[in-house]
């Protein structure tokens, strides 16, 4: 049987089944699957089929902080139904396990792109759909199979560990310059003076966005992101934006520079990436690379004056690194991917997901008491790391090793600047964005130094 196994084995990883076992049924002998089959389908289902006509919980709920609203969803079930702004229907999966299984699914069982999804083309969901700016596009994280592998490759390589850590000195200026420009005030708000400021300059400077015009992807990016945008709103900001990517790429195959959008220009004939492909892959990393940092680097603070005892051994023994670990597990930055669509029907973790429906998942499932000891509780300590805050697969975040230098730069610098760094108010009122793709304080209101 062995070199059989190895021959299945090999044909599994080569087609994007690492995380399944599907590959392993034609071991399996035929009367041991019936009674396996037989035995399944004898178990209770989570969830019946008119589930989704059950009320659904709202995303996001009116009144209530989006981090309740999915730590409600994680007491409803692995993968629970769910509504989106505009009264779109979908399902969300919040457990440790169910997102497991979803990621485990992309190309097989799910796909990222909206061709896929009846409910996008027979009227079901509003042609005006905010959102639909982001599910319609046709960037990176919407496409599957060969199409991804090819576009993922043309930028894979300046994102590896080796790549991004050449980029650590341009960082750490970036980090003191910004700390400079506040050092002399007694109080400052870290989101607008430092946690906004840094990733955005780090990500546009990378793709040879000029330092004058790095503001405006802020601006664009708020609006797509947040929930309260109304669909011209967000079809404006789109347009905007891909309007000023055009005459960036045109820019670079004319004047070539020394960064990231023109080596993309010249690697175009090896990747067959046509200029709108470019285009499509610039603002997806950029929006994605400042925002979820920004947020990452907003909670990691919050926490730490939540728990000051995590802040004095993060202090003591340097354990940045461990900070932005916990950070992630304990209030990822990114909260809802809703873009997958069922190819078939599918269960996950026990639940019937039929063909053709909406299928997202929680980044934030650190918070799955199933699978963490004392899950809502910042710990540095703790030894159960594995978070799914970047993924998992062949769509895992190609800018987690920048994120993660970013965030350890930034906190060790601004803590070892100020080492009598207090927050301005009580943690519990940070205010937070009320958006629920990605989240994390409006606000950070900080002391810089001790008032005697």
């Amino acid at each position: 049987m062995r070199p059989r196994f190895f021959a299945l084995m090999r044909t599994n990883f080569a087609a994007g089944h690492k995380y399944r076992f599907e590959w392993l049924r034609p071991l399996v002998p035929a009367h041991t699957r019936r009674a396996l089959n037989d035995a399944r389908s004898q178990r209770p289902i989570t969830a019946p089929e008119n589930r989704m006509t059950e009320s659904l919980i709202q995303l996001p709920t009116p009144g209530e902080p989006v981090i309740d609203t999915f730590d409600r969803m994680i007491r409803t079930g692995p993968i629970v139904p769910y509504e989106l702004p505009g009264g779109v229907r979908a399902w969300m999966a919040v457990s440790h396990q169910a997102v497991s299984e979803v990621l485990a699914g992309d190309g097989t069982l799910f796909s990222k792109s909206a061709k896929n999804c009846p409910a996008m083309h027979d009227g079901t969901v509003p042609a005006d759909w905010p959102l639909r700016v982001l599910t319609d596009a046709d960037h990176l994280l919407n496409k599957d199979g060969f199409d991804h592998m090819r576009m993922r490759r043309a930028i894979a390589r300046a994102f590896t560990p080796a790549r991004v850590s050449q980029l650590e000195p341009r960082i750490q200026q970036l980090t003191d310059d910004l700390i400079d420009r506040f050092a002399d005030q007694p109080e400052v708000d870290l989101i607008e003076h430092f946690t906004m400021p840094l990733p955005v300059g780090v990500i546009c400077e990378l793709f040879g966005v000029p330092a004058a015009d790095q503001p405006k992807f802020r601006g664009w990016t708020a609006t797509l992101i947040s929930h309260a945008s109304t669909g011209e709103q967000t079809q404006a900001a789109m347009q905007e934006m891909v309007g000023y990517l055009t005459g960036l790429v045109a820019d670079k195959h004319a004047n070539p520079g020394d960064d990231l959008t023109s080596d993309l220009v010249r690697a175009q004939p090896e990747h067959g990436l046509a200029d709108a492909e470019l285009v499509e892959m610039l603002w997806i990393i950029i929006v994605a690379g400042h925002e979820t940092t920004m947020h990452l680097l907003g909670n990691a603070v919050v926490a730490l004056y939540t728990y000051p005892e995590q802040l004095a051994a993060a202090r003591a023994g340097d354990r940045w690194a461990d900070v932005v670990e916990e950070t992630l597990r304990y209030r990822n930055a990114a909260c809802a991917m809703f873009n997958r669509y069922a190819l078939q029907d599918v269960q996950i973790a026990g639940v019937d997901i039929p063909a053709g429906a909406i299928v997202g998942w929680y980044a934030g499932v650190g918070r799955d008491p199933q699978k963490y000891r004392d899950a809502d509780v910042f710990d540095i300590d703790r030894r159960n790391t594995d978070q799914l805050g970047f993924g998992r697969g062949p769509h895992f975040c190609l800018g987690a090793h920048l994120a993660r230098l970013e965030s350890r730069i930034a906190l060790a610098t601004l803590f070892g600047r100020f080492p009598d760094l207090r927050l301005g108010c009580d943690p519990a009122e940070i205010p937070y964005a009320p958006q629920f793709m990605t989240n994390g304080p409006l606000s950070v209101p900080v002391r810089l130094r001790s008032v005697d």
